[in-house]
């Protein structure tokens, strides 16, 4: 490599080694994983009855009366514009009507139930001197798009999904920042009345990010009787990943090797940063308003619980373990707790001998852990829960993408065919040993569960290298449960008009 080059790897705190292990990701590719089978309720996913529910509820309770530490972390740095696809491509389009039955169609039709009316009233009445439904009948509906995306209007085609208005109040209207604030307060406020939340921001909206909070903070503190700890961070230019020409070679842009985000698979490196037990994942834009929130704060509660419960049971065993006190009916135990509670299995724990065997489960149960709701499939997108086997020949559950899953081989199309549940990205994490020390989270990461995707730059076709996913490959090595949670507690917004369904109207 030349000097400038290097140098440019050294700025962003990337190897050599790593430069040219990415390059060479990309002429060997990412194996398939090996799946077992699709979780299930009884095979996997966990379904818990009412009163397995309330035990959980009172043990998070207990946990955060005790002074347990709690974060709740937000991936927030994904742009809107995605939101908006089909209002961008009619503003691009020659018609100035919407197709019949067509999604702008229905956005313009409905533009009164959309938390962001009276502000985008407003503006249109400064850039056109007309109110909406003027526009509206005179079919200006382009101004009206041009009005909200643009960077004259509202400008939502720039902004960051974590600061649009989703949700209509009679105090005025929230943000998904704000939803998760007060989701927070009611979920993950410590013993000492403080809500430790933290975000992962892209660098061109932070200062944006920070005023937002600065405004909302003095009124959802009166309100909660809570003080707010908030954080944001960036993605580390240290998880950028090289892009390739065609032929693997790397893409220079402007003279330079481009560097691109390597997918929300770096922010592990984000949660290792945070300095708490207990951690809830969520995304940005899975939020309801408060009259529709009641049975997702009562399955936060009920995962968090449960969450604990496990970690109760593996702070036992492996007490157990270390000082050495412990009975074969012990043994069989945790063997039980490993096949029936976190579903790991492995054959060569037939063979091991005492002493071994002891080491082996102590190297499994001595690890993260996480439990993550799983929602019955009903169509939407969406990662799924499957048993996988691991690289040691041990089985565990896994969060599939399905770009990991071999679409030549027709078992395991047959497995994701009868697939009933998939990942809405409802987790709770416990990232500390049993001593206290945080575990190095990097350290659990799969390498080989990356994909490589097709993207363009400047007219130019490349390839993109994007790294284990967050809770796929990055998480690959921890321990998992997965709890069958209400579909009520799943409703994001990935197009405009998902605001407009009743999950999200007040």
């Amino acid at each position: 490599m030349s000097p400038e080059e290097l140098k440019t790897l050294q700025e962003r705190g990337i190897s050599p080694e790593v430069f040219e292990s990415q390059i060479r990701r990309f002429a060997t590719g990412f194996p398939y994983l090996k799946i077992i089978d699709s979780a299930r309720v009884g095979n996997g996913i966990t379904s818990l009855n009412d009163e397995e529910q309330q035990k959980a509820v009172d043990r998070w309770s207990e946990f955060l009366a005790d002074g347990g530490q709690v974060y709740k972390f937000v991936p927030a740095s994904g742009a809107a514009s995605r939101m908006f696809k089909a209002l961008f491509e009619f503003l691009d389009g020659d018609s100035d009507s919407p197709k019949a039955g067509s999604p702008v169609e229905q956005f313009i039709a409905q533009l009164h139930n959309f938390a962001f009316y009276d502000e985008l009233n407003e503006v249109s009445k400064k850039l056109y001197n007309a109110d909406l439904d003027t526009l509206v009948n005179d079919g200006r509906n382009k101004d009206i798009v041009a009005a909200l995306l643009g960077k004259d209007g509202l400008n939502y085609g720039n902004l960051p999904k974590g600061l649009l208005k989703f949700h209509s109040y009679a105090d005025g209207s929230r943000t998904p920042l704000e939803e998760h604030l007060v989701e927070g307060a009611q979920t993950a406020t410590n013993s000492a009345g403080v809500v430790n939340l933290h975000f992962t921001v892209s660098p061109e909206h932070r200062a944006l990010f920070e005023k937002k909070i600065a405004e909302a903070l003095p009124a959802m503190e009166k309100r909660f009787g809570v003080k707010y700890n908030i954080s944001l961070s960036e993605q580390k230019k240290s998880t950028d990943t090289v892009a390739v020409n065609p032929d693997n070679t790397p893409f220079i842009d402007n003279g330079k090797i481009l560097f691109r985000p390597g997918g929300h698979g770096a922010l592990i490196e984000n949660l290792n940063d945070i300095d708490s037990a207990v951690v809830f994942i969520k995304n940005i834009d899975n939020v309801v308003p408060d009259s529709q929130r009641e049975v997702t704060i009562a399955y936060k509660r009920v995962i968090a619980g449960y969450l604990i419960e496990i970690h109760d049971k593996i702070e036992k065993y492996l007490g157990m373990i270390n000082t050495g006190k412990y009975t074969i009916d012990d043994v069989r135990e945790m063997i039980s707790f490993m096949h029936n509670v976190l579903n790991i299995r492995d054959e060569k724990m037939k063979h091991l001998e005492d002493a071994d065997l002891v080491l082996y489960i102590k190297s499994k149960l001595n690890r993260p852990l996480r439990v993550c709701g799983m929602v019955r499939n009903e169509g939407e997108p969406g990662g799924g829960p499957f048993i996988t086997v691991n690289s040691d020949g041990s089985s565990s559950p896994q969060i599939l993408e399905s770009t990991q899953i071999d679409p030549a081989n027709d078992q395991y199309k047959e497995m994701v065919s009868k697939a009933t549940h998939f990942n809405p990205v409802d987790l709770v994490c416990y990232i500390k040993d049993v001593d206290g020390k945080k575990f190095n989270l990097t350290s659990y990461v799969d390498p080989d569960t990356g994909f490589i995707s097709s993207k363009s730059k400047s007219g130019k076709e490349l390839r993109a290298l994007e790294l284990p996913g967050l809770w796929n490959g990055a998480m690959s090595d921890w321990n998992t449960a997965f709890v069958e949670v209400p579909i009520a507690t799943f409703n994001p917004v990935k197009t405009v008009n998902d605001l407009l369904r009743k999950a999200h109207q007040s």
